[in-house]
Formats: C-alpha cells, structure tokens, sequence
C-alpha cells in the first residue's frame, strides 16, 4: 500500500496537480484498494483537518510577517542592525543573519523572511561591492532558520499532526536556530575573509541609540511570544492573535500602514492561509488512508528490521528526508511523513519533540537545495540569478546544514536540554 500511495501522489505530482489535489486521489486511490472508499468519510476527514483550534495561529503568524513588511517594521531591523555590526568587515553579512533571526522570532516563515530579507539587503550588498550570488546565498540560508525559531509555521503543522505539544516545539527549536545563525557568520567570515567589500560607516553612539529606539518595539516582538509562551500566559494560537495585534499597532505608531496596504496585507494572508489550510485538510485524508491500510506498522517493521539503535535510525531518516526535501515542498512533507515516521520514532523511545524539530531543519535544508527548492526560487526571482548559480554559492551553508543535523542526530542532547530547560 506504501508504494500504490506513493506512487500515485508522485504521478500526479510530476503531472503538475496542485500538492494538496494530488494528496486527495493518492489516499481515495489507497482507500478503494482497500474496498473502503466512502466520499462521506472523505468529507468528514477534509472537515476536521481544517478544524484544528491549534491551526488557527497560522493566519495570524502569517498576517503578522505580512503587517511588518507593509508598515515599514522590517526595514527599521535591518537598520537596527546595520548601526551595530555594519561597519564591520563583510558587516552587511552579518546584518543580514542577524536581521533574519529577529525576522524569525516574528514570521515563522522561510519564504517570507527570505522575500523581505532579500528586497531590502541584496540590493545593499550589491552596491557595496558585495558578490551577487554569495549576498543571495546568504540570504536563502539565512531565510531556513524562519523555521526553526519560535513561532514556526512548520512546527504548528507537525503538533496537530502529531498530537505532540506546539510550545515544546517552539521551545526545542529555540537554540538549534541560533546556533544556525552562529554557523552562518562563521562561514561567512571564512569564504569572504580575503574579498574586497566596502563596510558601512560605523554608526556613532547617538545613531545607535536612534537605531535602537526605531526598533524598539519590533525587537519587543519576539520577546513577548517567548516570554509569553514559557510562562504560560497564552497558548500558540493566542500568541499569534497578540503578535498580529502588536504588529499592527507598531506599525500604525510608525504612520506607513495605510488603507490599501492594509487591504494588499489582508489578501495575501487570505491566500497564504487558505493554501496550508486546504493542503492540512487533505493531509487528514492522507493521514486516515494511511493508518487504516496500516503503512506506519509496515514501515516500522521495515525500519526497525534494519537497525534497532536509535542513533543509526535517525541517521537513515535523515538521508530519507533530505531526499524527500529535494523533491516536495516542506508543508507536504510533513503532512504526509510525519504519520508515517512517528511509530517508528516511538517504538524506538526516540522523544517525539526532539523528532520534530530534527524533522523540520532536516526538510528546512531542502528549501534550499534544487530542484524544488522554495527558497531557492524566490531569492532567484529577488536577485535574477539562474538556479545553477545559486545553487554553486549556496553549497557551503547546505554542507554546514547537513553536518550540523549529522551532529545532533549523534548527540541529540542539543536540542533536548535547552529545551526541556525552557519548556
């Protein structure tokens, strides 16, 4: 049954029908196999996928990422940011990592950080004397830890398919992102040591005292989710209705969110929701056809024939899910695997949080890497770079990506502990 669900969802797929369309026949495809095709269970499955309370935070994340962008807020980071490491050598790259783990702390999206990241900063380091393709590369790299660090669209997904607490995800994925950005300044600092680059003039204490107080408010922003998340004071869906209500009236203190940017912000949330929504509704189907053609039980069996060391069988899912990024969009991928892969995780005493967010940087990595790579495209289309040339710059940070997840499949205590310390 694994390969006849496969099989027609990749068919499809490859057919150009839409991700979530293609979700809908593979499972009807599996459950007719099975002689238990039911368009009456089909609808009430496609119901209760949408109707999650914990789903509910998606639209406000997005509708939060979307009002800073509009009202000005993004750009008042990234010169925050700039007034303080800008005129380092290569600063403008380290601006840009910075600026994405705020952006992170406030979106939850990769694409969507990589979208503002790139309009303002690419465009910067290009006239500094920047190289295009490296400035881009940085970028795209740097858009991945949106997904990562707390709120995390992906990791809202992967709890109310799961079952597996949202805020303990948030929390565990807390220090695996910033040790990203960590990793992506040193690498920075290594492939861009011996290049000519023009540095920004070093901003005076006043300038960044002026900087600071701009970006007050918006630097407030990840805090208040954090802090309000780790003591309890509201649930995940909560914290996205109080981001959005924060962003929206900073940005209303900053006087540039105007009418019909307000309209222009509402539609491209509506759309953007209405897209994750419509593919979690037809991953319940997946989820139901999956379960009841006992796929988990198989493949578990499968899997842990091959190895019963846990360290091992996270090393195997790894390579499993890299391949799967390479070919499908992160949302899908989690949709449909995270069912699949969860029995296998637990009949091992693998500490399903910890899947999770090994299963999010994991498929993170394949935004970045072709030939489906989201990421990759839209800072192709910001920079007007073709895929092979980003794709030779962006090498080094998927290497880092890669050895790091290698690493904390080997000593999973990164990510447990900080975690289990701030949950």
């Amino acid at each position: 049954m694994i390969w006849v669900f496969l099989g027609v969802l990749f068919l499809f797929l490859f057919a150009g029908v839409p991700v979530a369309a293609a979700m809908l026949v593979a499972a009807s495809v599996v459950l007719a196999s099975l002689g238990l095709f039911d368009t009456q269970v089909l609808a009430e499955n496609i119901i209760n996928g949408a109707n999650n309370f914990a789903l509910m935070a998606i639209p406000f994340f997005i509708l939060t990422g979307e009002i800073m962008n509009a009202g000005g807020v993004s750009r008042r980071i990234v010169d925050f940011a700039s007034a303080f490491v800008g005129h380092i050598r290569g600063g403008l790259g380290y601006v840009t990592v910075i600026t994405g783990i705020i952006f992170a702390g406030i979106s939850g999206s990769a694409v969507a950080d990589t979208a503002a990241l790139g309009a303002i900063l690419i465009p910067m380091m290009v006239a500094k004397g920047y190289k295009k393709d490296k400035a881009t590369a940085l970028v795209g790299a740097t858009g991945i830890i949106g997904t990562v660090i707390p709120p995390s669209i992906p990791m809202i997904l992967f709890g109310v398919i799961s079952g597996v607490s949202v805020t303990g995800l948030f929390m565990s994925g807390l220090v695996p992102g910033l040790i990203m950005g960590l990793g992506l300044m040193t690498l920075w600092r290594i492939t861009t040591n011996r290049e000519h680059m023009e540095t920004l003039p070093k901003a005076s204490r006043s300038e960044r005292l002026s900087a600071f107080k701009s970006a007050g408010w918006a630097l407030l922003l990840p805090m208040i989710i954090i802090v309000g998340l780790r003591g309890g004071v509201f649930t995940p869906t909560e914290a996205g209705v109080v981001a959005a209500v924060y962003a929206f009236i900073i940005s209303l203190f900053y006087r540039e969110l105007t009418i019909p940017k307000v309209i222009e912000v509402l539609i491209s949330t509506a759309k953007t929701t209405g897209v994750v929504l419509f593919l979690a509704a037809a991953a319940m189907v997946s989820a139901y056809a999956i379960t009841i053609a006992q796929i988990p039980q198989e493949l578990s069996m499968t899997l842990m024939g091959l190895t019963t060391n846990p360290t091992v069988m996270m090393l195997l899912i790894i390579v499993f899910l890299f391949l799967v990024g390479c070919v499908m969009d992160m949302t899908p991928a989690i949709l449909i695997f995270a069912p699949v892969l969860l029995p296998v995780v637990n009949g091992l005493g693998i500490d399903p949080i910890y899947f999770g967010v090994m299963m999010v940087i994991n498929l993170s990595v394949g935004l970045i890497t072709p030939p489906v790579g989201t990421v990759l495209y839209v800072a192709c289309g910001i920079s007007k770079l073709s895929i092979v040339q980003l794709s030779k710059a962006i090498w080094p940070y998927f290497t880092f990506y890669f050895g790091l997840l290698l690493v904390m499949a080997i000593f999973p205590q990164i990510i447990m502990v900080p975690g289990q310390l701030l949950r």
